[in-house]
């Protein structure tokens, strides 16, 4: 909103100074700020609320050191982190990009699927929560909606080609200065409605997703979206899950997600700005800008939140806050094109996901193979292996995170690698 304010009066009126809110760099700035501001001020007050009104994890006794002392700590605490990417995104971010709005549904739709999980868990005193069909079928619909925008509307296209000094012309043209003799070239770009998507570590060879369905002749390919938005769907379920399976340790959750925000902003500047993407030689995807806005905003609320909810932890994230956080990444990387990283940038959610699945897979396939259940770890998720080995649970979140870190840093390598 203050975009469009500050915008308007530069417009109308020339007021020296209001012309800022046009860099990108500075909304950004703000948005951390402001959603820090909101995290610190009003998380005390929030924590305060939901102890008065005793809104307190149950925990389940599994035998783990300190488990039992979390007993009672507020939950529902997503609902600051909510509040603290919204309403930085809100005054700083143009409300009329496409993608802007999607981050915004998406944040929104995944927070009030979590609330109601958390608000039956708590009031209703339902360890089990909302049904796992119910949760499946809200992230199932979200990648619908996700997916069928980013592959139907007019403005979210990808322009292959675009260099360092240009100027538009209304044929589809760039005027590029020649820097071996000076002189200025026209040079043909392709701006297109597309189903690319960036391979990590191969340079000019992207995956699209319309050729899986070439084989049914060119005529097929239309009907790309069969594949495109199951794709979504796929993905936005599998890391939404992934984000609430790994939040189990103090700050674990929040401290990955921070770390994966501020690659994917570094990712999102890159591909929305065109000399970077030239100079990269990856797809410029137009628009794109104002998600850094919207990321910064997003790491701004997740370093906040982790002054509360590092280690001893005084309010838990609930699933109101790790399924808004998976999701937000999941369509985040995937409007930028970068959804084929995931498996590496979001490794802790990957690895954490994939434990449970190989240990419910194994004792499944052992029990009715042997008559008795066998187990891979010694206990699923991941974090709670390594608790079970006798790693306290502060070291095992701080090892985690270097362990992200050092993630974040090969997703971005990979840009140059290609």
């Amino acid at each position: 909103m203050l975009y469009h304010l500050f915008n308007y009066i530069d417009t109308a009126f020339d007021i020296p100074g209001t012309g800022v809110f046009q860099y990108i760099s500075f909304r950004a700035g703000m948005a951390l700020i402001f959603s820090l501001f909101i995290t610190m001020i009003s998380g005390r007050r929030i924590i305060g609320y939901l102890k008065k009104k005793q809104v307190g994890e149950t925990v389940r006794n599994l035998g783990l050191e300190g488990q039992m002392s979390k007993e009672g700590t507020p939950t529902m605490g997503g609902l600051i982190i909510i509040a603290a990417i919204i309403i930085p995104a809100m005054l700083f971010a143009n409300l009329q990009n496409i993608y802007v709005i999607l981050m915004i549904v998406t944040t929104l739709w995944l927070g009030i699927i979590g609330f109601i999980d958390d608000y039956i868990k708590v009031f209703r005193k339902d360890k089990q929560g909302l049904h796992g069909k119910f949760k499946i079928l809200g992230q199932v619909t979200l990648g619908i909606i996700v997916g069928a925008v980013l592959y139907f509307h007019p403005d979210v296209v990808i322009r292959e080609k675009v260099t360092d000094k240009f100027a538009y012309t209304s044929t589809s043209e760039i005027l590029e200065l020649d820097a071996q003799n000076g002189r200025e070239t026209t040079v043909t770009y392709n701006t297109e409605k597309s189903t690319k998507t960036t391979i990590p570590f191969l340079k000019n060879n992207e995956l699209d997703y319309s050729r899986i369905l070439s084989m049914f002749g060119e005529g097929a390919r239309k009907w790309a979206f069969l594949i495109f938005i199951p794709v979504v769907i796929l993905i936005i379920t599998a890391v939404s899950n992934g984000a609430n399976i790994t939040d189990g340790l103090d700050g674990l959750a929040t401290g990955t997600s921070a770390i994966i925000g501020v690659t994917l902003g570094v990712l999102a500047y890159v591909s929305g700005n065109t000399v970077f993407a030239n100079y990269l030689n990856i797809m410029y995807i137009p628009h794109t800008g104002e998600l850094v806005i919207f990321i910064a905003a997003f790491v701004g609320a997740c370093i906040g939140f982790l002054w509360y909810n590092s280690y001893p932890a005084q309010v838990f994230m609930g699933d109101t806050g790790s399924l808004a956080l998976g999701g937000i990444i999941a369509v985040f990387a995937i409007v930028i094109r970068k959804e084929l990283l995931i498996p590496l940038l979001c490794g802790i959610f990957f690895m954490e996901s994939l434990s449970v699945i190989m240990q419910v897979s194994w004792f499944k396939y052992t029990r009715k193979r042997f008559g008795t259940g066998k187990r891979i770890f010694k206990m699923a998720p991941l974090h709670h292996h390594f608790q079970m080995l006798g790693i306290h649970e502060a070291k095992i979140v701080q090892r985690f995170f270097i362990v992200g870190i050092i993630l974040a840093v090969f997703a971005v390598i990979t840009l140059k690698i290609r």
